[in-house]
C-alpha cells in the first residue's frame, strides 16, 4: 500500500491527528508544570543572605563571599570529589553534613562548657530557629555559630592544606587564607539551610537533609505522604496500563498480519557516500574517548581501594581523584554525544537516497570542532583543578555534569546546531516532499532537541544562587540525557528497522510517537526527582515523587508489548 499524497504534492500522513494532539499535550503540561517550578525555584528557595552577621553586629562574611566559596569549590574540581547538599562525588565528605555535625558539636561543647550537662534542647534552638531578616537581607550567627565559624576555618585550612596526597587530593591544594574563608562560608550557608526552619514551617529548607539527630533533622511528613503517594502511583499506573492494554492492544494498529519481505545487501555491495566516510572518523574518536573513559574508571575505582598509592606510584600528584573523576564523566558525556552525531550524519544518506555538495566538508568541521571541545575542555579542566585557572571565570571548571568550562560549553552548543544544520541540509529535499507529522520530520524534530535543550545548561553558571543552578543543570542532565537523546535513538534505530524492511513506516512512527508521550508524561516533571534537597520548595519533591515513579509505567508497557 503507498504512502498518500496531499494536494501539495507531498507525501500524506501516516498517523491520525490525534497522536499529533497527544504528544503536543503531554509536552504542554509537562512544560506548564516545569515553568511554575522554575518560578517558584527562583522566589521560594534558600535565601541567599547579602550578609552574615554576629549578636552584636559584627560581619562574619556576606553574599559575595559565598558565591567566591561556590566558585572555588567548582573550578577545583572539589564537587568531583565530594558534595553539598547531596549533589555531587562521594569518595570525599558531604560538606553540608560535615560542616552541621561540626558546628552542632563545637556549640554543643561550648554550652557543655558553661556547665549545660545534656545541651541537645540548646542545641536544637540554635540551629533551628531562623535569623535570617528579608527585608534586610541579613543572616544572624549567634555568638556559638560565630565562634564555630572560625574553629571550622582552621579545620578546612589544615584539611586542604595538608601537604601528602593521604585523601587522593594534591598536596596543599588550597592554602589561601581568603579562599579558605570563602569555601568555608558556602559550606556554612548550606548547612545553615540544611537546618533552620522554613517561615512558616517546622522543617528546614531542605526538607530536612540531612538526617542529623544533632537538630532533629528527620523524614518529614511530606517526605512520608508522597513518597507513599508516588508508589500508589506506580502500582495504579501499571494496573491501568494493564487494563487499557488488554482492551485496545489490538486496535492500536501496529500488529500487522502481512507478511514482511526481508532483503538484505552486504556491507561491501553498499556504496558510502563521502559524508558517511568522513563520519566514519567522529566513530574512531568515540571509540578512543571510550577506551580512555574505561582507563580512567580504573583508576577512579583504585582510589576508592587504596588512596596512598596507585601500584606503588604516587598517582594524586599528577592525576588526583577529582580529576580522574572529573574526565572520566566528561568523557561519557563526550563519546555518547559524539557517537550520536555521527549516527545522525551516517544513517541521512540511507533515507534520501542523495547527499547535497560539500556535505562532507561540514562534517570534517564538525570533527574538527569536535576535537577542539573535548581535547580543549580536558586540558583547561586539569588546569582549572591545579589552581592555574581563576575560579569563577569562562575557563574554569563548573558543576557536576557541566565540568566543561563555560568557553568550551559555548563551542559544544555551537558544534550542536552545527550538526544538525548538517542533518537539515541533507534531509531538506525528503522534508520537502512529506507531511511534518511523517518520520523524516520526527526524526529532524528529535534531533534538533538535543542542540536546544542543551543549550538550557547556560543558565546554570557557577555563580548562580545553587537552588536555581541545579534546577537548569538537572534539566540538562535529565531531559538532555534521560529523555531527548533516548527519543533520538528510538528514531535512529526505528529508522534502521525501516530501512531493512523489518518494520512498516508507519508502525515505526507509532512507536516514536507513543515513546515520546509516555516518557514524557512522567519524565519531563520527573526531573525534580533530583531536586528534593537542593533548597527548593516542596511541590518540587511532591511532584518529583510522584511523576519520577510514573516514569516506570512506559518500561512495564514495553516490557509487555516485547
Amino acid at each position: 500500500m503507498g504512502t498518500p499524497t496531499g494536494d501539495s504534492g507531498r507525501a500524506g500522513a501516516l498517523v491520525g491527528k490525534g497522536w499529533a494532539q497527544g504528544v503536543a499535550l503531554v509536552m504542554i503540561f509537562g512544560f506548564l508544570v516545569m515553568g511554575i517550578l522554575a518560578y517558584r525555584t527562583y522566589t521560594a528557595s534558600m535565601p541567599m543572605p547579602d550578609k552574615v552577621v554576629t549578636e552584636t553586629g559584627r560581619q562574619l562574611f556576606t553574599g559575595d563571599d559565598i558565591t567566591r566559596g561556590q566558585e572555588l569549590f567548582q573550578a577545583r574540581g572539589l564537587m568531583q570529589y565530594g558534595s553539598v547538599l547531596g549533589h555531587g562525588a562521594y569518595l570525599g565528605p558531604d560538606y553540608t553534613a560535615e560542616y552541621l555535625r561540626l558546628a552542632t558539636e563545637n556549640v554543643a561543647g561550648q554550652f557543655q562548657a558553661q556547665g549545660v550537662p545534656d545541651p541537645h534542647n540548646e542545641v536544637v534552638a540554635e540551629f533551628r530557629t531562623n535569623r535570617y531578616n528579608a527585608d534586610t537581607g541579613t543572616l544572624v550567627f549567634t555568638d556559638k555559630q560565630a565562634r564555630a565559624f572560625a574553629d571550622i576555618q582552621r579545620h578546612y585550612a589544615e584539611y586542604f592544606g595538608e601537604d601528602s596526597t593521604k585523601y587522593g587530593l594534591l598536596p596543599r591544594m588550597i592554602t589561601d587564607p581568603g579562599e579558605i574563608r570563602d569555601l568555608t562560608a558556602f559550606f556554612a550557608w548550606t548547612a545553615w539551610a540544611s537546618a533552620a526552619d522554613r517561615p512558616g514551617h517546622t522543617y528546614s529548607y531542605t526538607n530536612n537533609w540531612p538526617s542529623e539527630p544533632r537538630v532533629d533533622n528527620g523524614p518529614t511528613g511530606s517526605v512520608v505522604v508522597w513518597s507513599m503517594l508516588s508508589l500508589i502511583a506506580l502500582l495504579g499506573g501499571i494496573g491501568i496500563m494493564f487494563t487499557v492494554y488488554g482492551r485496545w492492544s489490538q486496535n492500536i494498529g501496529w500488529h500487522g498480519t502481512e507478511m514482511t519481505k526481508l532483503e538484505f545487501r552486504q556491507p561491501g555491495d553498499v556504496p558510502l557516500t563521502r559524508s558517511q566516510r568522513a563520519a566514519i572518523w567522529i566513530f574512531a574518536v568515540v571509540a578512543v574517548l571510550f577506551l580512555a573513559q574505561t582507563l580512567l574508571g580504573g583508576a577512579v575505582e583504585h582510589y576508592r581501594a587504596d588512596l596512598s598509592a596507585f601500584y606503588g606510584i604516587d598517582l594524586a600528584k599528577i592525576l588526583p581523584y577529582n580529576l580522574a573523576r572529573t574526565w572520566h564523566l566528561q568523557l561519557s558525556l563526550f563519546w555518547t554525544a559524539a557517537a550520536f552525531l555521527a549516527g545522525g550524519i551516517f544513517l541521512v544518506p540511507f533515507i534520501t537516497r542523495r547527499e547535497p555538495g560539500k556535505q562532507s566538508v561540514l562534517v570534517y568541521g564538525l570533527l574538527g570542532a569536535l576535537a577542539v571541545v573535548v581535547f580543549g575542555s580536558l586540558a583547561f579542566e586539569a588546569l582549572s583543578i591545579f589552581g592555574v585557572i581563576k575560579p569563577g571565570t569562562a575557563l574554569s571548571q563548573q558543576w557536576e555534569f557541566l565540568d566543561l568550562p563555560r568557553l568550551f560549553q559555548v563551542l559544544l552548543i555551537v558544534g550542536l546546531f552545527l550538526w544538525i544544520f548538517i542533518i537539515w541540509r541533507g534531509m531538506r529535499a525528503k522534508l520537502a516532499t512529506t507531511s511534518k507529522m511523517n518520520l523524516p520530520w520526527l526524526f529532524f524534530f528529535t534531533g534538533l532537541a538535543i542542540p536546544s535543550f542543551y543549550a538550557v545548561s547556560l543558565l546554570a553558571g557557577s555563580d548562580t544562587h545553587f537552588s536555581v543552578a541545579d534546577f537548569w543543570r538537572f534539566w540538562m542532565v535529565h531531559l538532555w540525557v534521560e529523555d531527548f537523546l533516548e527519543l533520538f535513538t528510538t528514531a535512529m534505530v526505528a529508522y534502521i528497522f525501516v530501512q531493512l524492511g523489518v518494520v512498516r513506516e508507519r508502525v515505526a512512527l507509532l512507536v516514536i510517537l507513543l515513546d515520546i508521550i509516555l516518557y514524557s508524561a512522567g519524565g519531563v516533571i520527573g526531573t525534580m526527582h533530583h531536586l528534593y534537597f537542593s533548597g527548593t520548595p516542596v511541590e518540587h519533591m511532591a511532584l518529583g515523587a510522584f511523576f519520577s515513579a510514573a516514569e516506570v509505567i512506559p518500561l512495564t508497557f514495553l516490557t509487555v508489548e516485547a
